[in-house]
């Protein structure tokens, strides 16, 4: 266990440009705190002491602001950087050498209990802050997963997505759609293309809106020329009637 957590640290020091050495790592870094408390909590939850493993998960809680269930199931070399606010449940599973930022979420859809409710996540996947990933969907390997997406359908090898719900913007490194680069933090803005979207469907609901109200206005003047041939038609009789009176 202790091998395999030195591991993680080595490989967190690798992948961080910030980190100064492997100490600073162990020592300082709360995602690396979590994944510490998280190889203990999760020993004993496979040996049903579920107590126990409850206390150690809840304990990284309070101390990382990271909270991962002792039943999820976590290769080696995950990197949580900055991590307050991730959630891993019960189910989930992830791959090798795994990056994942804060405010994200691979949470569990349903309430049956004994069943995958939570994503399976390949190797070398990327999590871009505030993602949502739900139900037990499959993350392919090497896929990017951009800040704020919000995943609900399995994802292949290669792939990245952005967006809510979260389509695929690149495959196999070729585009599918217009996207800049994998880091994550360069996937275009989830958030501003929903507004600019929004924006454009006011602007074409305003077009549609001026053309009732021009249509209306010819209505209104034709109803107030008929209005008037009325008028000037009662007039013409009124008069008529005058003189056959006298």
């Amino acid at each position: 266990m202790f091998v395999g957590l030195l591991k993680d640290a080595k490989s967190i020091y690798k992948r961080d440009p910030a980190a100064r050495s492997t100490l600073e790592v162990i020592l300082l870094y709360p995602g690396f705190k979590a994944l510490f408390y998280h190889r203990f909590s999760s020993f004993f939850y496979r040996h049903k002491m579920y107590f126990i493993a409850r206390y150690f998960s809840e304990r990284a809680r309070r101390k990382t602001g990271i909270e991962i269930h002792p039943g999820a199931k976590i290769g080696e070399g995950l990197f949580i950087d900055h991590g307050n606010g991730v959630v891993i449940g019960e189910t989930a599973e992830i791959g090798n050498n795994c990056t994942i930022y804060h405010q994200v979420t691979l949470g569990g859809t349903g309430t049956q209990k004994h069943k995958k409710r939570h994503p399976t996540v390949g190797d070398n996947v990327l999590i871009g802050a505030g993602a949502k990933i739900l139900g037990p969907v499959k993350i392919g390997n090497n896929s990017l997963i951009g800040a704020g997406s919000v995943v609900l359908n399995d994802i292949p090898d290669n792939c990245t997505v952005t967006g809510m719900k979260a389509r695929i913007v690149k495959m196999d490194g070729q585009r599918v759609a217009p996207s800049e680069t994998l880091e994550h933090t360069k996937v275009p803005d989830p958030i501003n293309q929903e507004l600019m979207k929004v924006m454009e469907a006011i602007k074409e609901r305003e077009k549609k809106l001026q053309a009732l109200i021009e249509e209306l206005n010819h209505k209104i003047n034709e109803l107030e020329c008929v209005k008037k041939k009325y008028e000037q038609k009662m007039e013409i009789d009124k008069n008529e009637d005058i003189q056959h009176t006298e």
